[in-house]
């Protein structure tokens, strides 16, 4: 049997599927999940439930729309695809149809500034695209529109996509996505969220491009995410008495 190519990637694309439904952002085989690699991307296969899911059921493909092995990619591999090729810093691209999400995007409703949190995904909004049918390249086109200057959207009538520098990032923004949709869907009916101004957002994005960074990993002109306290020195060890 020929030894699988990278063997960890595809073993991670499996347990980020396991964490994406255990966590409750997806049900059953209607999400899908992808990972950058040499010359291509790895994908999950179209309709294998997730806990049977082996690392041959991940698929690798190319960017040319080319796949190797016996299975399938997932149906929405274009999406993967042309978020891969139109934007290089996406190195993981998750996939669900989480309920809140996926509530707002049945309604065609965009989610304004009602949280500054909403500028995880790099904008004052999150944007939803124009509806296009599963698996097309119109939806591929509509989503890369709506994802101008974003690293998630929701797809009109059908769910949410995000991408991040690693599985575990992704996955993380797709639950906060999801989060969002459902704490704007909660303040909607306890009555009209108050949206942040263009100017507190501005400040906000400044400080999001450092989100998650310690201190070690900022560079001359970052704004800190975090407002540090002052550090303390080390505490010096007291001598024993003799």
């Amino acid at each position: 049997m020929k030894k699988l190519k990278h063997l960890d990637l595809r073993r991670e694309v499996i347990e980020t599927c396991l964490k994406m439904n255990a966590d409750g952002i997806n049900q059953g085989t209607s999400g899908n999940v992808s990972v950058r690699c040499d010359g291509g991307f790895l994908i999950t296969a179209s309709g294998i439930v997730y806990d049977k899911m082996k690392p041959a059921h991940v698929v690798e493909m190319d960017l040319e729309g080319n796949y190797r092995g016996d299975y399938l990619p997932s149906t929405e591999w274009r999406m993967h695809m042309d978020i891969f090729r139109a934007r290089p810093e996406a190195k993981a691209i998750v996939h669900v149809h989480s309920t809140y999400a996926t509530a707002l995007a049945c309604l065609r409703r965009e989610v304004p500034a009602f949280h500054y949190m909403i500028g995880v995904t790099g904008g004052t909004s999150l944007r939803v695209s124009d509806y296009a049918e599963f698996g097309t390249q119109e939806l591929s086109d509509t989503m890369l529109k709506a994802m101008e200057g974003r690293t998630g959207c929701l797809l009109a009538n059908h769910g949410q996509i995000c991408f991040g520098p690693t599985l575990a990032k992704a996955l993380w923004l797709a639950g906060e996505i999801e989060h969002l949709c459902h704490q704007f869907w909660a303040a909607g009916l306890a009555g009209k969220p108050v949206i942040l101004d263009e100017a507190q957002m501005a400040s906000v994005l400044k400080r999001f491009k450092t989100y998650g960074k310690q201190a070690g990993d900022m560079v001359k002109g970052d704004i800190p995410a975090v407002l540090a306290p002052r550090l303390l020195p080390p505490k010096s060890k007291k001598k024993g008495k003799s």
